[in-house]
């Protein structure tokens, strides 16, 4: 999938995202993320830093969302943003949502940034998620030293 206005390496970096995604291959997701990757949830007030945090929340997501798809993306004019919408269901719920993307001069993520809609879907969405990860809120929030 080529976008207008990424680089080579932005290119790369989402047409792996895609596999990755497909795959659920969240282990592989390493060499796509800058070494300051932060990810922010639709559910949690507190960022999620680090790579560690983020493969086991997408791992985990991609197994809670049915019938996920993406339906359009949007690319900043500087090329650095891209804004996935997507679709899906969790229990039941309809939603839809964005993954923000914000990579940096090499193409890697360095903020990966979701957002739902509406309350339901959210609602189900969090109380999924919270029950899927209840166990690893310390690496979550990086006090797991």
């Amino acid at each position: 999938m080529e976008v207008k206005h990424l680089s080579e390496a932005a290119q790369r970096t989402l047409a792996t995202w895609h596999d990755l995604l497909e795959r659920n291959a969240m282990e592989e997701l390493d060499p796509l993320l800058s070494d300051r990757i932060v990810f922010r949830s639709p559910v949690a007030h507190t960022p999620y830093p680090g790579k560690t945090a983020i493969k086991l929340v997408l791992k985990t997501v991609n197994t809670v969302f049915k019938d996920f798809r993406y339906d359009r993306t949007f690319v900043s004019d500087d090329g650095r943003s891209i804004v996935l919408e997507f679709s899906a269901t969790v229990n039941g719920k309809a939603l839809k949502g964005i993954d923000m993307l914000r990579l940096d001069a090499q193409g890697k993520i360095e903020e990966f940034e979701v957002m739902v809609r509406p309350m339901s879907g959210l609602q189900a969405l969090a109380a999924e998620m919270g029950a899927r990860l209840a166990a690893s809120h310390a690496l979550l929030t990086g006090k797991d030293a």
